[in-house]
């Protein structure tokens, strides 16, 4: 499918390019996203990957992955049957989940790689996407989250009066793509021309909690199923400080999120009261200080909960961290090849072509025409539809329904052939089957849902 996409938009690039006399524009855009490619998304991906990767690599050893594994273990058993339960890459999977969810995007990439890395270690035919993959990868082509910060950001910046009133929209639909996504997946997986032929079936569950795998680029190493070796139960102490800890963070969630409660403490413990933090609502408080707090929660519960359980935390880290320089070079194929053809294809006047189209059709069905080069966008670039939603706020006013329709499928959706492309780029799958489906299907669901729930709620 991926095959034929990356064609179409390449050959389509030149016949456009050469009807409307941008030719030259197409090849100078070919130059541009190339080097885009390489110098301004998989070198700036190196450190945070391996900051990420490091951190996974402490979650792994002191046990974190396989408790997140256990404590969601009905779920995920239902949407991956073919991963083992105890499968590193089900806590990896749940951590990208909760990353996403939360807007952490520079840490649910690399947590999604790692967890792309496992599933490959279960995969019998390397290069072709196994169920597993093709179900986790619709999960992330959904986009779920919930908070929109960008879009929410664009409608404040251009002075809107309530630009959170798009949260409660973007979380239903969100939820709808990702249900969608799911639903596909599973669908798709069972039609003949998607089905794994004889002999390509999943590995036998034997096989499948050996430890000893081969990892894409032709290494081998023991894959962490189990806890480290060196690990031991977190001692009195140790559970006291760990307390503490969590005591800690749930103190400054209370102050982020609920200000005015703590104003009876002696300074510095009292928060400052503004405007901003006092007009928020409840839900919309809390989401913002967990989203704010994730990151240094994250950071430093990891290394400490580990040196705890007596794990060598420094060599630990650096040792995954040493993954993240190899899987960015590893995706610059990748991310060349799909960023030149979408560069090409924008550049030629496709999407614009395709939005004209597209107008009668839509526009019989009560869909606005203003939404439709945003929605043909999406798929394709994630800095390309932002560009537009700015612009569609601009002209038709931040509080319009139409900027907060835009608003709602912006963080309701995902780039997916960029997601595909660096997520199967990392283990080096070419044979993609019905991914690009599955993740355009939960796209076209979080548009139709966005269209309807802001039409009911703001209409």
């Amino acid at each position: 499918m991926l095959n034929y996409i990356w064609l179409g938009l390449i050959v389509a690039a030149v016949i456009i390019g050469g009807c409307t006399d941008n030719l030259k524009a197409v090849a100078d855009k070919s130059f541009e996203m190339a080097e885009y490619a390489v110098m301004k998304t998989a070198l700036p991906l190196v450190g945070i990957m391996a900051l990420w990767l490091g951190m996974m690599r402490l979650a792994e050893r002191s046990g974190l992955v396989t408790f997140f594994a256990r404590a969601l273990r009905p779920l995920m058993r239902l949407l991956f049957p073919e991963v083992p339960q105890n499968h590193p890459a089900m806590g990896a999977m749940v951590l990208n989940i909760a990353a996403s969810m939360f807007g952490l995007g520079n840490a649910a990439t690399p947590l999604g790689l790692r967890a792309m890395k496992y599933l490959e270690t279960l995969n019998p035919h390397p290069g072709t996407a196994t169920n597993a993959m093709c179900t986790f990868l619709a999960i992330c082509t959904s986009s779920v989250q919930l908070i929109p910060a960008t879009a929410i950001a664009i409608l404040a910046a251009n002075r809107s009066t309530n630009p959170t009133a798009i949260v409660g929209t973007s979380i239903i639909a969100t939820t709808c793509a990702a249900v969608a996504g799911v639903l596909a997946a599973k669908s798709l997986e069972h039609l003949p021309i998607f089905r794994l032929q004889p002999g390509s079936a999943e590995t036998s569950p034997s096989k499948r909690e050996s430890s000893e795998a081969t990892v894409p680029g032709g290494s081998s190493e023991r894959i962490p199923i189990q806890e480290s070796a060196s690990l031991k139960p977190l001692s009195r102490l140790g559970a006291t400080l760990m307390t503490l800890f969590l005591l800690f963070f749930a103190y400054l969630f209370v102050r982020s999120a609920f200000p005015a409660a703590l104003q009876s403490l002696p300074r510095p413990f009292a928060p400052v009261l503004t405007p901003d933090n006092l007009n928020r609502t409840v839900f919309i408080a809390m989401l913002d200080a967990i989203s704010k707090l994730s990151i240094p929660f994250l950071l430093s519960a990891f290394p400490l909960y580990a040196m705890l359980r007596h794990v060598k935390v420094y060599e630990e880290f650096v040792d995954g961290a040493k993954e993240g320089f190899e899987v960015a070079v590893r995706i610059i194929p990748y991310l060349v090849a799909i960023l030149v053809a979408i560069g090409v294809f924008r550049a030629a006047g496709g999407i614009e072509l395709l939005s004209q189209a597209l107008k009668p059709v839509m526009s019989a069905i009560g869909f606005p025409s203003e939404l439709l080069p945003m929605v043909v966008m999406r798929p394709l670039s994630g800095s390309g539809t932002l560009g537009i939603f700015a612009e569609l706020v601009k002209q038709n006013g931040p509080d319009s329904l139409v900027s907060r329709m835009g608003g709602t499928i912006y963080g309701s959706t995902e780039t997916t052939f960029y997601v595909l492309a660096v997520y199967f780029g990392s283990v080096g799958i070419r044979k993609t089957r019905y991914a690009v489906l599955a993740g355009l299907m939960a796209d076209l669901v979080g548009i139709v849902a966005s269209v309807i729930i802001c039409r009911l709620v703001f209409g």
